[in-house]
């Protein structure tokens, strides 16, 4: 959520902030919202100023014996009282105004993000890595896994629709073998300390992260008003709602492996086939807390924490900086790691790490004490998938796939496939 005072200070930077979201300017209006609030503020603490001094005044009349101006001086008060009371809703309600037309503005983006409209502006940054030639046509991960006898979609659509999928035996290992691999680099060699999170959240909890009140027609919701995760992110940052930590304790880097759930209300007809978009899938997620001054050396870290699953895993890959249009709503920068599939010839996102500034911290009220101890301050938040599991799957079924069908086992798996180096069709 945007600091208001910010606004105030340079409603110009706000809107050219906007301008390159593509959107409209919002600082007058917003500045309108937060005067008439203001206004209304000064008007009750004026009131409220005015019925202790004539509480005192009452009292001198009374101790004088003159009960005439104390009756007088009473209706007075009795009227400030009303205004008081009325007055004290009037502010709850321009407050909720003001907030509501806070909480919808997309966090700006910083400096040196590309501007563009679409992910047609995003910038390639670096590759790592080669993409495998062929001595056969390559075949995409469904293809491959239907053929093996180990993914079954048809099967997930009587169970529970369309965008969810069964895997059975090497496969089904094979998913929980990266999620496992993953998480052992994230909280060894990388240092984020692992986190076992509530699946279903309140409402507090999206809006802290950013997902409500926007994008509420993208999520999924429990018959008693709790939200399915759409990541690991929600519970991992709202572990510092409402707190305060000291400097010395930041920045902290926190990690989980959940199931996801995502409605993905606007991707009617893409990816369709396939486990690339689905309603139900597996992520470990990396989530950093921090201070103002270390959290644009925190996204460098955290990208390269993410770049280090796919180097692990030998699977092609290239770095985005997203552009204006292209960025989440909380996100001031965003990296996207996209891996080549040769099934689809194509390089597809796997991770995205975002850091959010204060964005986030203001929704959830987290802080920290600077060293100097001088007062509080907002956190700075980030998050980044390290990795996407099924899509992590897919990129190894699609790169190491062989021309008889079979699947070779990145080495570094076989230790959590019990030594196997291919997956083969029963």
């Amino acid at each position: 959520m945007h600091d208001i005072k910010a606004i105030r200070d340079n409603p110009a930077a706000f809107d050219q902030g906007l301008a390159r979201r593509g959107l409209a300017p919002l600082a007058d209006e917003l500045l309108r919202l937060d005067s008439e609030r203001r206004d209304h503020l000064q008007k009750l603490q004026e009131a409220q100023s005015r019925r202790n001094t004539l509480s005192k005044e009452i009292g001198d009349a009374m101790k004088a014996g003159d009960k005439a101006r104390a009756e007088t001086l009473k209706g007075e008060v009795a009227s400030l009282k009303d205004f008081i009371g009325s007055g004290e809703q009037v502010e709850r309600d321009l407050t909720a105004r003001l907030t509501d037309a806070l909480v919808v503005i997309p966090n700006l983006p910083l400096e040196d993000v590309p501007d563009g409209k679409d992910e047609t502006g995003n910038v390639e940054m670096r590759r790592w890595g080669t993409p495998p030639t062929f001595a056969f046509e390559p075949r995409q991960h469904f293809d491959i896994g239907e053929w093996l006898g180990q993914m079954d979609f048809d099967t997930a659509a009587k169970i529970s629709g369309a965008r969810f999928v069964v895997m059975k035996g090497q496969l089904a290992r094979l998913e929980r073998a990266l999620a496992q691999f993953m998480l052992d680099l994230q909280t060894g060699a990388n240092g984020y300390t692992e986190h076992y999170v509530p699946y279903m959240v309140n409402d507090a909890s999206m809006f802290g992260t950013g997902q409500l009140p926007k994008f509420a027609e993208d999520l999924f919701r429990t018959i008693d008003g709790r939200w399915l995760i759409p990541t690991a992110e929600v519970s991992l940052t709202n572990l510092m709602r409402e707190k305060t930590v000291e400097e010395k304790d930041l920045p902290m880097r926190l990690t989980a492996y959940t199931p996801c759930f995502r409605a993905e209300a606007g991707a009617a007809g893409r990816d369709t086939r396939g486990m690339i978009r689905q309603h139900q899938f597996s992520k470990v997620e990396m989530v950093s807390i921090t201070t103002p001054e270390q959290s644009r050396d925190e996204l460098e870290r955290m990208t390269g924490c993410a770049e280090s699953v796919l180097k692990a895993l030998g699977l092609p890959y290239r770095v985005m900086r997203l552009c204006t249009g292209d960025m989440g709503f909380g996100s001031r920068m965003t990296y996207d790691l996209e891996v080549w599939l040769p099934g689809q010839n194509a390089y597809r996102e796997i991770s995205s790490c975002s850091v959010c500034g204060d964005f986030q911290a203001r929704r959830m009220e987290a802080r920290y004490k600077p060293a100097d101890g001088k007062g509080t301050r907002y956190v700075h938040t980030l998050n980044g998938s390290g990795l996407a599991v099924g899509r992590t799957l897919i990129a190894v079924l699609e790169n190491y796939q062989n021309g008889d069908g079979s699947v070779t086992i990145p080495e570094a798996l076989r230790p959590y496939m019990g030594g196997k180096d291919k997956v083969t069709r029963p």
